[in-house]
């Protein structure tokens, strides 16, 4: 099913977005890996998979740590959108493993500069093995699947045909240039009814999509989102 997809304005808000329709439900996608869906003054972001660096380190791998830059980039989506409430669509933590005292004192310092933000975590796959966050992060921690306002909330995409946001997958899609040059670069995936945001983790790695001619595809380039 194709979905009504209109080019946003270029505004300082939603500058290089895309807005389509999915269910009742008007939502935006933006260039920085995250949705924002005005009506509920709510933002969507996936797969922050916090800790993960501190995961490698105990292997011995040393990894620079990305927590400063991802909390960063999202205290500029919460400014700009002036957003009330943040929801997570799973894998808020990466292991058990990662649970580093570093980075969790960094997390805990940004939640008290963002008291009046309301953050709910739909529970993903590696937050069943790493466990739920410290309390002092005030984070609702709820099940796969979550309805909020006429939409399905999941980490996993679901194989059914209900309007919904999911994470999970990583998405990212590879595009060829005319001397066989090659890019990976993260995408929103929508699949039947449910839309696939890409891993707002700056240290991810993404699947490539294999896609069907009834999905749609929107890829992000620096500060630009655009359907394939």
């Amino acid at each position: 099913m194709q979905h009504p997809v209109v080019e946003r304005e270029n505004t300082d808000l939603h500058a290089g977005s895309i807005s389509l329709m999915l269910g009742r439900a008007e939502l935006v996608l933006l260039p920085e890996r995250a949705v924002w869906w005005p009506e509920q003054r709510t933002l969507l972001i996936a797969d922050t998979h916090f800790g993960k660096e501190a995961t490698f380190c105990r292997m011995s791998i040393p990894i620079p740590d990305q927590t400063t830059n991802d909390l960063q980039r999202l205290n500029q989506l919460l400014d700009r959108t002036d957003a009330a409430r943040l929801i997570i669509l799973g894998d808020l933590l990466h292991s058990r493993h990662g649970r580093s005292p570093k980075v969790f004192a960094e997390i805990a310092e940004w939640r008290k500069q963002q008291q009046q933000l309301q953050i709910t975590l739909v529970r993903g796959n590696h937050d069943l093995s790493a466990g739920d966050p410290p309390q002092d992060w005030h984070i609702e921690c709820v099940d796969d699947p979550t309805p909020v306002a006429g939409l399905r909330l999941c980490h996993v995409p679901p194989a059914d045909d209900l309007p919904g946001l999911a994470g999970h997958l990583h998405p990212v899609i590879g595009l060829r240039g005319p001397a066989r040059d090659s890019l990976r670069m993260p995408c929103f995936l929508l699949r039947r009814e449910t839309l696939v945001l890409p891993a707002f983790s700056s240290f991810v790695d993404g699947r490539k999509l294999s896609t069907t001619a009834d999905e749609q595809v929107f890829c992000i380039a620096e500060d630009q989102v655009f359907a394939v």
